[in-house]
């Protein structure tokens, strides 16, 4: 009887609001082409975090906030702005492009010109994030193999803002705060951030204990105006970063006694025009960086380079039936060299998509990119997608399909170090050539009619003569002669329980092997988040449950080889209460459970640790 009456209230848990499948299947996304996309017509994967999960997930870094999300996985060595790379389905992090309102943040002078995504910080200013998984990201360019947009908050009418101030373990303090005003003519966004942590040891080889802090300095702006028919629309968006981050291990004789100096200026200027059929996008970006290491007080490293892009983007609505996508970028990077001559490279792109749907049911889309590269020649890159819908009681299914391929050049640096004096033996005598790479997957979701959805994706993608740094001799950078592969299951569910909790979950199988058929280091095999949303009092108090368990993964160590790392597993409980209008009391307890392990050899990771602070928003 007992049973009877469970599964019972589950399934009238599902089977109730029959719009709430629809809503969900009209859903606009912007990442998976540029243009503005319904979920029902995307037959590639993506998904969304939201401002209120955001919020009340309140991590400080976005990286902890993405590895919650499925397919994605992270790695962090030693603390608050120490070295991370963050991974979709098993691929590099330099392979994923990482964008805020539009502007690409990669790092010109990085080893593979990847986002620091150590120094990208949660302040209260973001609205949404959209993830495009697996290398279809041809519109972005043929290296992208996933890609991450974020939007900051914007106010179509009125004014609104927020300022909020939290403090907790190892010394931590956040102040941050945004400011947005908008008009029919006018849009206007300002935010500013200051973290500062004392933070803990970074590695374990450090005898002394001494903590290796980190100070992250954010300002963040975006001005549009329309004319008055509201058909054009000028923006300019700018965004400066600049960090301090405390390390070890660093010079020779090795100290412990290091600091990294990081500064990044971005900025973009774009003009749109949105006509009855047509929305046309014109824009210009730079991304300077400046970064330079300190050994005892004395400066023993010294970098900066730059990334300018411009690009069009058209999409035409030939028919109610047929979407066009076409552009065309040109970005051109440079880095400078310390006594040495400066190096730069420029890349030309065009690319066009093809959009059809039959029937509010049935759609295709079909995609080319043309890339001119100035060291590596001319490439051709495309990608196909195909989505059904189908209805199923009072819910509705999709099922979806896509592939994608492009190539990835050596990066200016990777270059640069296999010619310098630093590279030695096989590394010396390695010409490195662009890396080629293929990926589809396979999809299947299913929208129930109370707003649960469960969503289910087998992938497989590849990379030929991928390029490594050779962590066993110190050589240099080596490239594959072979295929290394990423392939797996991706889940996600999530179920309203009640008006007043929520249940999410997504896990991710991940079989990875290198051109040598070894595992590839730092991804776990198997990685779940599980979780529960509470509303209660009447929305004042909101509670976030995060189970996070990682399995299978191995590194590998100068002089040791491939060894095991620590599966673990986290829980995070973060809470928002509303004690008057407009006034939140917050806080969060990382790693309630005090697991004790290491993501990556020879680096701390944070024991439990509590933080709590106060919002006010208007």
């Amino acid at each position: 009887m007992k049973k009877t009456l469970i599964y019972s209230a589950v399934v009238a848990a599902l089977y109730t609001h029959p719009s709430f499948s629809q809503d969900l299947l009209e859903e606009v996304i912007i990442t998976a082409s540029r243009n503005e996309t319904p979920v029902r017509q995307i037959g590639a994967s993506v998904s969304v975090i939201n401002a209120e999960e955001i919020a009340l997930a309140n991590y400080p870094a976005i990286t902890d906030l993405l590895r919650s999300q499925v397919g994605i996985s992270a790695s962090n060595s030693g603390g608050p702005g120490k070295v991370s790379s963050l991974r979709i389905r098993g691929e590099e992090g330099y392979r994923t492009l990482i964008m805020i309102d539009g502007v690409e943040i990669s790092d010109p002078t990085g080893t593979q010109i990847g986002p620091q995504v150590q120094h990208l910080t949660n302040s209260g200013d973001i609205e949404r994030i959209e993830i495009l998984r697996g290398p279809q990201g041809f519109a972005y360019g043929a290296d992208a193999g996933g890609v991450i947009n974020i939007f900051s908050r914007s106010v179509s009418e009125g004014v609104a803002g927020q300022v909020s101030a939290q403090a907790g373990r190892y010394g931590t303090q956040d102040i941050d705060g945004f400011v947005a005003a908008g008009s029919d003519r006018y849009q206007l966004f300002l935010s500013a951030s200051d973290k500062k942590t004392d933070g803990f040891n970074a590695r374990t080889s450090d005898e002394s204990n001494e903590s290796d802090g980190y100070e992250n300095r954010t300002l963040h702006g975006k001005l549009a105006a329309s004319n008055a028919q509201e058909n054009l629309r000028f923006q300019v968006v700018f965004r400066d970063v600049n960090a301090e981050s405390e390390f070890d291990n660093c010079g020779y004789p090795s100290s412990n006694d290091c600091v990294g100096e990081f500064e990044q200026t971005t900025a973009r200027a774009s003009i749109d025009y949105t006509g009855d059929d047509l929305e046309l996008t014109l824009g210009s970006s730079n991304t300077a960086v400046e970064r330079t290491n300190f050994t005892d007080g004395d400066s023993s490293f010294a970098t900066k380079g730059k990334i300018r892009k411009h690009d069009i983007v058209i999409s035409s609505d030939i028919n109610d039936s047929v979407t066009l996508v076409a552009g065309s970028d040109l970005k051109g990077e440079t880095m400078d060299v310390v006594d040495g001559d400066d190096l730069n490279r420029d890349q030309m792109g065009l690319f066009s998509e093809l959009q059809l749907g039959f029937n509010d049911s049935l759609y295709f889309s079909a995609g080319a990119r043309y890339d001119d590269h100035d060291d590596f020649g001319e490439h051709v890159s495309l990608r196909l997608t195909s989505a059904y819908i189908g209805e199923l009681a009072d819910s509705s299914y999709k099922l979806r399909a896509s592939f994608g391929n492009g190539f990835r050049a050596p990066s200016l640096s990777e270059l640069a170090y296999n010619q310098s004096d630093s590279a030695f033996g096989l590394a010396a005598e390695t010409e490195l050539n662009e890396e080629q790479s293929q990926g589809f997957d396979i999809g299947f979701d299913y929208f129930f009619s109370n707003a649960s959805s469960l969503e289910f994706t087998y992938f497989n993608q590849s990379i030929e003569n991928e390029i490594f740094f050779d962590l066993v001799a110190y050589s240099g950078y080596l490239q594959g002669d072979g295929t290394s592969h990423s392939s797996g299951k991706e889940l996600a569910f999530n179920m309203p329980l009640a008006d007043w909790v929520e249940f999410k979950l997504n896990g991710t199988l991940n079989d990875t092997e290198t051109s040598s058929q070894q595992q590839r280091i730092r991804r776990p095999e198997k990685a779940v988040n599980a979780g529960f949303i509470f509303t209660l009092l009447d929305n004042d108090l909101n509670i976030r449950t995060n189970y996070r368990i990682s399995k299978g993964s191995v590194n590998e160590i100068y002089e040791l080889g491939r060894i095991e790392l620590d599966d673990y597993q986290l829980l995070d409980i973060s809470a928002n209460y509303a004690i008057l209008k407009g006034l939140n009391l917050f806080g969060r307890v990382d790693n309630v459970l005090n697991e004790q392990y290491e993501e990556v050899t020879g680096f701390n990771t944070s024991g439990v640790a509590a933080y709590a602070g106060v919002r006010y928003e208007y």
